[in-house]
C-alpha cells in the first residue's frame, strides 16, 4: 500500500516523499533490468539444439576403458586439436551394433555403414581468424583437460548445444576461459 501511495499520490509537500518515490521507481526499474538481462536476454540470444545422437562419455570411459581424453581426442605436436574423432575411430569398436539403444542403431545404420560423418554440433568451433593451441595449455601450463572443459568424461548424456543467434558460435566458447582462469589461479 505504501508503494502505491508513493507512486501515485501527488506531491505531499514533503521533500522526503519525492526522494522516496524516486528511489522506489529507480529500484523497481533496476530490478526489471536485472531480470531482463540475466533471464530474458540469454533465452532470446541463444537457440537450443539437440545433438544428432545421444553420446555418453561415461559409458565409453567405463565400458571401453577409454579413461583418458586423448584416447579419442588427439592433440598434435603443433598443438592442433582434432576435436570430435573421425568415424574411423568410432568404427573401430562400433562396426556392428554393440547395444540396443536407438542412438546405437542410428550411429551404425545411418553413419558408419554408409561411411558418413556424424553432423555433430561442435561446442568449441571458433572464428576462422582464431588459432588456439591446446599444447601450450596441456604441456607448458600442465593443465588437465578437465581444468577447462569440466568433467565431460563422466557425463551420461549429451549436453544441449546453445548457439548464439548473432555470431553462430556455441555458448561454451564464453564459458571455457572462466574455468581456465580459475584452474590457473589454483596453480599459482
Amino acid at each position: 500500500m505504501l508503494a502505491a501511495t508513493l507512486l501515485f499520490e501527488p506531491k505531499l509537500g514533503a521533500k522526503g516523499t519525492i526522494v522516496r518515490r524516486s528511489l522506489l521507481v529507480f529500484g523497481f526499474g533496476f530490478a526489471v533490468a536485472l531480470v531482463a538481462g540475466w533471464v530474458a536476454f540469454p533465452r532470446a540470444l541463444y537457440v537450443r539444439r539437440q545433438q544428432p545422437l545421444e553420446f555418453h562419455h561415461k559409458t565409453h570411459s567405463e565400458k571401453s576403458g577409454l579413461a583418458q581424453c586423448d584416447s579419442c581426442h588427439v592433440v598434435g605436436s603443433d598443438g592442433e586439436f582434432s576435436g570430435i574423432p573421425r568415424m574411423e575411430v568410432c568404427a573401430g569398436c562400433h562396426a556392428e551394433k554393440l547395444g540396443s539403444s536407438e542412438s546405437e542403431a542410428i550411429l551404425v545404420d545411418d553413419y558408419l555403414k554408409p561411411a558418413k560423418e556424424t553432423p555433430w554440433l561442435v561446442y568449441s568451433r571458433q572464428p576462422a581468424n582464431v588459432w588456439f593451441s591446446h599444447a601450450i595449455h596441456t604441456r607448458r601450463a600442465s593443465l588437465a583437460c578437465t581444468d577447462c572443459h569440466g568433467s565431460y568424461g563422466e557425463s551420461d548424456q549429451a549436453r544441449i548445444y546453445q548457439q548464439n543467434r548473432i555470431s553462430g558460435y556455441s555458448r561454451d566458447i564464453g564459458d571455457i576461459p572462466s574455468r581456465a582462469f580459475a584452474a590457473l589461479r589454483t596453480m599459482a
